[in-house]
């Protein structure tokens, strides 16, 4: 299939094709300050805006990005969103900068049906108030059906300067988890095998998916990660995991030699009870 390369909407290619089938992005650049961003590295620092996001440059204003974004739904058709639309890999979409256009842009995708996937290292929204014109009008079933809350774990604050720390992370996904929404976990990058663990084991009981991946750039020992993809496996076997395949590669691991508790690629969050 040919992959489409639109203003707002895009088919991720490599290792972000791992996270999502279809992804948005409104925003370059990003406040939380990561270390280890890999769009800090090689040919991302074209890409990055710097430390604060600023509105793409193809977008005059944000009326004008939503308008774009039902464009290239429509466009595509709905049906091919099915597995969700992933907000976002060029900044944190629920940033405070961000959060109004990914909460318009989650309005629109509501009213055609498509599911929508975020990913967020910022705890200081609520999802009450994101979301409570929508349920108002859509019903909260519908619109619990409808979105997955995935937050990014690697157990580094001091790495991560400006965004919420990782335990403010865990206590959001917990809330929600409570509150009937689906929940996810990006354990990359994995910067301490030990505080990878700890992340999972804080998060096993109300997190729906784990996606597992390496720092851009980094070698690890083999054995390291063929002990670490055994001990998630076996002392989490309720939990579901991605193991991306750098990791798996660098691990010397075939997919196909994984437990029952890991998924590939398609897996669709918003089809599993």
């Amino acid at each position: 299939m040919k992959k489409f390369n639109g203003k707002a909407l895009y088919n991720p290619a490599g290792k972000a094709g791992e996270y999502a089938a279809w992804a948005c992005n409104f925003y370059v650049g990003c406040s939380n300050g990561c270390e280890y961003c890999y769009l800090k590295k090689g040919r991302g620092k074209a890409i990055l805006g710097g430390d604060h996001p600023v509105l793409k440059k193809c977008f005059r204003n944000e009326h004008h990005a939503l308008g774009v974004l039902l464009n290239e739904i429509e466009a595509n058709g709905t049906d091919a969103f099915k597995d969700g639309l992933f907000f976002s890999f060029t900044t944190d979409p629920m940033l405070p900068q961000t959060i109004s256009l990914t909460q318009a842009a989650v309005r629109i995708c509501f009213y055609r049906s498509v599911p929508v996937i975020i990913l967020t290292k910022c705890a200081n929204w609520d999802h009450n108030e994101l979301l409570k014109d929508i349920i108002a009008e859509l019903g909260e079933s519908f619109v619990k059906s409808k979105i997955a809350f995935g937050f990014t774990l690697t157990g580094f604050d001091d790495m991560e300067p400006n965004a919420s720390t990782n335990m403010q992370r865990i206590d959001a996904m917990n809330k929600l988890h409570k509150a009937g929404f689906k929940t996810w976990a990006s354990i990359e990058p994995v910067i301490s095998i030990s505080e990878s663990l700890a992340m999972i084991n804080m998060s096993q009981q109300f997190c729906d998916l784990y996606k597992i991946g390496l720092e851009s750039g980094r070698r690890y020992p083999k054995q390291d990660l063929q002990i670490f993809v055994e001990m998630v496996c076996a002392m989490f076997p309720s939990s579901r995991f991605y193991f991306k395949d750098t990791l798996l590669k660098q691990a010397g691991i075939e997919r196909s030699e994984l437990p029952s508790n890991c998924v590939d690629r398609d897996y669709n969050i918003f089809k599993q009870s």
